[in-house]
């Protein structure tokens, strides 16, 4: 066997690197992303708005707890839609950011569900009776 001899570093060669698997971003497709995740979150805000509003209409005849879960499940088939959108949208993120799609927005959407929801049942449902003067204790 013979044995093969080192190759001494030539400080003109460049070093072996791993290949670039992503082209460096520029700033005008970096801006176009935030543009369009901007544009997904509000989108998200809106349907989120829209679907706890429909869902004190949808679900009217149904009572108690069904009511409920019936609508946590339209609040996730809404988000569902939501991501639908996003995907869409050719946003062009990159495979580490994937994700994006999906959480740009999603405790807002919740919050915003949740409070529209509860606001309009509130107010479609709010008793007529009228109070007389508060008495102090």
């Amino acid at each position: 066997m013979t044995k093969h001899p080192k190759k001494k570093a030539n400080p003109d060669e460049p070093k072996d690197e791993a290949p670039k698997t992503e082209a460096p971003d520029n700033m005008d497709e970096s801006e176009r992303r935030k543009k369009l995740l901007d544009r997904l979150f509000w989108i998200r805000i809106g349907m989120a708005a829209i679907g706890g509003i429909i869902a004190t209409f949808l679900f009217e005849s149904i009572e108690g707890e069904e009511r409920r879960w019936a609508s946590i499940a339209f609040m996730i088939i809404v988000f569902i839609a939501s991501a639908i959108v996003g995907k869409g949208m050719k946003i062009g993120l990159p495979p580490s950011d994937r994700k994006k799609i999906v959480t740009t927005g999603i405790g807002s959407f919740v919050f915003i569900y949740l409070f529209m929801w509860i606001i309009t049942y509130t107010l479609v449902h709010h008793p007529d009776v009228t109070m007389g003067p508060i008495k102090p204790i």
